[in-house]
């Protein structure tokens, strides 16, 4: 987050202003900027706008937006699973790469987790492709600051899956505490 200093010109005190991060639970009416977001983003699953709207209404609460001004500059969607309640499990989050903010990906996959963290949650989840070797090493980050263990299987092979899709491998992270 940038913030503005006493001797910022007016100039840069405007673009200071710009990126204000805000995290916020999503609304439905985010829907269309997130699934634009999604179909700009390569190596995401593609899912419908109506999908993100409904997530929005529904899921909201497990769910972040991140804006900058009136711009939605990234997101995350997770959920607590209905058969196990403690365990928040993070399904799929971007970000605007054009946006400015350092490490803005971590900050809202740190923000939402701490978040479910503080709201019960002992566990953390999310399925990764070994190759994406970026959001591993938010999960790795997040682990280490909670101090926690991190256990890793293959929940989905790709055979169960069509194309060419790459095997779901399961990162749980916990048992966690709230700070």
């Amino acid at each position: 987050m940038t913030t503005t200093t006493p001797s910022a010109t007016g100039a840069e005190q405007t673009t200071a202003a710009k990126k204000q991060v805000i995290f916020r639970a999503p609304v439905p009416q985010d829907g269309p900027a997130v699934w634009k977001m999604v179909e700009a983003t390569p190596g995401l699953d593609s899912n419908s706008l109506y999908y993100y709207t409904l997530w929005f209404r529904d899921f909201a609460d497990g769910s972040l937006v991140a804006t900058v001004g009136d711009e939605l500059v990234g997101f995350l969607t997770g959920y607590r699973r209905p058969e196990e309640p403690e365990t928040y499990f993070v399904w799929q989050t971007a970000v605007n790469p054009r946006h400015g903010i350092p490490f803005l990906g971590v900050k809202l996959f740190q923000a939402a987790a701490d978040q479910q963290v503080a709201d019960g949650a002992r566990y953390v989840e999310a399925t990764v492709s070994a190759e994406n070797k970026a959001i591993i090493m938010v999960l790795k980050q997040f682990a280490k600051k909670h101090a926690a263990p991190i256990a890793t299987r293959v929940l989905f092979p790709s055979s169960l899956f069509a194309d060419s899709h790459h095997d779901e491998v399961l990162y749980r992270i916990g048992p966690l505490t709230a700070d």
